[in-house]
């Protein structure tokens, strides 16, 4: 209420409190509207209640109603079409008054996003990110200089080196000469049973003809 008291004065409308008032001010209207239909529906129904009570006996009561009735049902149809124009303009001022306000809070997104990308362009993003990079890779240089300073002011000799494996190297051949010479030696398998117990037999059967040969010769 105060800004559209401030608002008569200083001849400025805001335009949404305008689009509010109009649309209190119709719904106003339609209640006033749809009343009145009630108030025409009950006077309808009387003066058909009446033309029927005085059909017979008195037609001229009768007709003076149904005459009422007529002129009531022709205003019932002109406040029908007067509340349909108020609904239509309701609709379209709050579908109005909605897309005001959406595009204001749109509006207001846009302003943000300005404000968040104030002054940042691409060459900016590429500069920053071309100098995190630069960083990146100074950081990694200084990991490696770290991990390797152990090794500084060594100075390795490649012959000693060469020599003492060549000396590891002749005494893992000596161990393995000397767990060779202690492998156990295993005679070769002897006759079986079976083959000792053939030539016994073989033996005796020779000894036996040797002696039947001597008996014969005697």
């Amino acid at each position: 209420m105060m800004a559209s008291f401030m608002s008569y004065f200083t001849g400025r409308r805001d335009s949404k409190q305008t689009a509010r008032d109009a649309i209190v001010s119709l719904r106003e209207q339609l209640m006033m509207i749809e009343k009145k239909e009630e108030h025409l529906q009950r006077q309808i129904a009387q003066d058909l209640a009446t033309a029927k009570a005085n059909a017979v006996s008195n037609k001229n009561v009768a007709t003076a109603a149904l005459r009422r009735k007529k002129m009531r049902e022709a205003d019932l149809d002109k406040l029908a079409g007067m509340r349909l124009q108020l609904e239509v303009q309701v609709n379209t001022l709050e579908s109005a008054n909605i897309n005001a306000n959406t595009l204001e809070v749109m509006r207001r997104g846009a302003n943000a996003l300005k404000d968040i990308h104030n002054g940042l362009t691409i060459e900016r993003v590429d500069a920053t990110m071309a100098s995190i990079n630069e960083q990146r890779d100074i950081a990694n240089e200084i990991t490696e200089a770290i991990s390797t300073s152990a090794n500084v002011g060594i100075e390795l000799d490649e012959d000693e080196l060469k020599a003492e494996l060549g000396e590891l190297e002749q005494e893992e051949l000596n161990e393995r000469l000397l767990g060779a010479d202690h492998v156990p030696v295993h005679a070769p398998a002897g006759p079986s049973r079976v083959e000792a117990r053939h030539q016994t037999e073989d033996h005796e059967d020779a000894e036996l003809k040797a002696l039947q040969a001597s008996l014969a010769m005697s």
